[in-house]
């Protein structure tokens, strides 16, 4: 018998591979969302990525129905996402801020929607904005752009208007750099003391699924590592 269960939009990648083992070592039924299986979940579901967002929607919703049956999730944790550069002078300006919308929005859109309709009252959203996004990212513009409509989201989704189920939170984790195995490969001499490590932000959602230290609804968590130290500064 499973504790509860939980749903990882991303967990194909480093940190969505990394939460789906914890929550597993803890007994939790773990759902996977990515374009590739994540072996070790319960269970994988697969997003066409050459579909349009409705599309997207349909097909996730209609086999997590049919997956969940009655059942409801403790906490759907979108961490789907990427990095591109450039600034409205580049060449692939807009090419990069249609991926980037389409990585982050677009998952983090489609995590709302399952949240709604699938989430346990009291349950948790968390999704992935970012420390550099609070303010002008004149350097990866449609990063930027992306990474605040996830900030302005968290705060809707919050609202009591919202659409969330009674009681339930939306939460958004703002990071500087995550240590991940292809930001050490392509940035070999970075001070990696102050990357926050993928383990701790596990554990992070953890606690908030099991309702331990909540930060309050709608809030946006800045992740600063130094000298291998993590804390939380809540916006």
């Amino acid at each position: 018998m499973s504790v509860g269960k939980v749903l990882v939009y991303g967990g194909r990648g480093a940190l969505g591979s990394t939460c789906i083992s914890t929550f597993l070592s803890q007994k939790y039924w773990v759902g996977s969302i990515d374009l590739q299986p994540n072996d070790k979940a319960n269970s994988s579901l697969i997003v066409k990525p050459d579909v349009s967002l409705l599309e997207q929607e349909s097909d996730l919703l209609k086999e997590l129905g049919s997956i969940l049956g009655s059942e409801k999730l403790d906490a759907v944790i979108c961490v789907a996402g990427g990095w591109a550069g450039g600034n409205s002078n580049s060449d692939d300006f807009v090419k990069n801020t249609d991926l980037m919308l389409k990585q982050s929005v677009w998952s983090s859109v489609l995590a709302s929607s399952i949240a709604s309709k699938f989430l346990k009252p009291g349950g948790i959203i968390v999704l992935t904005g970012a420390k550099a996004a609070l303010g002008p990212t004149p350097g990866m513009i449609g990063y930027g752009l992306a990474k605040a409509a996830i900030h302005h989201l968290t705060k809707s989704l919050a609202d009591e208007n919202g659409g969330l189920p009674t009681g339930a939170q939306a939460l958004s984790i703002l990071p500087v750099t995550l240590d991940t195995p292809m930001n050490r490969k392509w940035m070999p001499k970075a001070d990696t003391t102050t990357w926050t490590p993928l383990e701790f932000i596990a554990e992070l959602f953890s606690k908030w699924t099991k309702g331990e230290d909540r930060p309050p609804n709608g809030s946006l968590v800045q992740l600063i590592t130094k000298e291998n130290k993590t804390t939380l500064e809540i916006e």
